[in-house]
């Protein structure tokens, strides 16, 4: 029995054996049969043949509630005679009647803390009489504005709400590069919160004549009037950028929208929310970048060319002249009008540093002591 055990096992391992060979090379020789396709199906479903991108909409689930849209309004008073806006016709005829009017506008913003502070545009709520926002989850509150910065074309206002309100996630806009995806989440054109798709198409824009200071990031998501104070979200949904502005001669989104990164903005948002305003370095010089011209004429490829110092000004008081290659401040090299504005600006007033210039091919250090960067003039 067990002789014919072991022959009936030998017999089907040779059997299986001989059936794998020949399904592994020649399978045409064996019956056909119908074959098993095991599918894996996707949790999220999508449309139109597209392929899922389920991280951006779970980046917007995340960012959306942060988001905040912002309403405005205005008084303007206008004379009923137009005359009256010359100073001769109100020295003989006195003071009219005028037409009280309101003005609205709308804008977006950013819950940075869960105790109702929020980061916008300074144009945004610039003149306002009155600010009301309105929150994703429907609920509304009057606002007041804690401070604001024209020159970098932030502010901080805040809301006061029961209970803990949906506070973002800032990001790392330095890590950011050319060709990330982003999202742009605001209120365009007052049709309700709205969540566009682009790159990064460019890091540090500058010498655009928006603000004083600017080191914009560059994107293709759709920013339209009313995204401006919105949020610029990575595919995480942290904030790395406010939208500010966009490129476009007729108001509409031609694909070039700018965003101040949300590095900066934090910077400046604390020290509006520690002391309600924003204070910078200043020397109270102007400068001039160096043409091939101007750097064969004074045989110096470095550094940037003073055009003026102010009269009284910190520059003036340490001997600085119109006419000098600035070189470096504070040991930081300038080579640029933003790589001053931006040394000057981020060192405290009160601070004494070295200014090294060129003057008739002679390098001078002289001390300087940093002046409080005057306000900009009212628009």
């Amino acid at each position: 029995m067990r002789k014919h055990w072991l022959l009936f096992t030998q017999t089907v391992t040779v059997a299986l054996a001989l059936l794998f060979i020949i399904h592994t090379l020649r399978p045409e020789l064996l019956p056909s049969a119908a074959r098993v396709v095991t599918l894996y199906e996707s949790s999220t479903a999508t449309s139109n043949g597209a392929l899922p991108m389920t991280g951006l909409s779970v980046a917007a689930k995340k960012a959306m509630p942060s988001v905040v849209n912002i309403f405005t309004s205005t008084t303007n008073k206008t004379p009923v005679n137009p005359f009256m806006d010359d100073p001769r016709y109100r020295f003989f005829f006195g003071e009219q009647d005028t037409i009280t009017q309101q003005s609205a506008s709308l804008g977006s913003g950013v819950i940075v803390s869960q105790n109702g502070f929020i980061l916008t545009n300074h144009h945004v709520i610039e003149a306002a009489d009155q600010i009301e926002v309105a929150l994703a989850d429907g609920r509304k509150a009057r606002a007041h504005v804690i401070g604001s910065d024209p020159e970098m074309d932030l502010a901080v206002i805040k809301i006061d709400l029961p209970g803990q309100l949906p506070a973002i996630t800032f990001g790392h806009p330095e890590t950011a590069r050319v060709g990330d995806l982003v999202l742009a989440i605001g209120n365009p054109f007052g049709v309700g919160q709205t969540v566009t798709m682009g790159i990064i198409s460019a890091l540090k824009r500058s010498h655009l004549g928006l603000n004083t200071f600017e080191s914009f990031i560059q994107t293709d998501a759709a920013i339209n009037p009313g995204n401006s104070g919105g949020a610029l979200v990575d595919v995480n949904g942290n904030l790395i950028g406010i939208n500010s502005a966009i490129y476009s001669p007729n108001g509409g989104s031609l694909g070039i929208g700018f965003a101040i990164p949300a590095g900066t903005a934090k910077k400046t948002m604390e020290q509006i929310i520690q002391t309600g305003t924003v204070t910078r370095g200043w020397i109270g010089a102007a400068i001039q970048e160096l043409t091939p011209e101007m750097s064969a004429t004074f045989k110096q490829s470095s550094g940037v060319l003073i055009t003026e110092v102010l009269r009284n000004s910190p520059a003036e008081q340490a001997g600085i002249r119109r006419g000098d290659i600035l070189l470096s401040i504070d040991h930081h090299l300038i080579d640029s009008w933003n790589n001053m504005l931006d040394t000057v600006s981020n060192l405290p007033p009160g601070n004494i540093v070295i200014i090294s210039v060129l003057r008739d091919g002679n390098k001078i250090d002289s001390q300087v002591k940093i002046g409080k960067r005057p306000k900009p003039a009212a628009q």
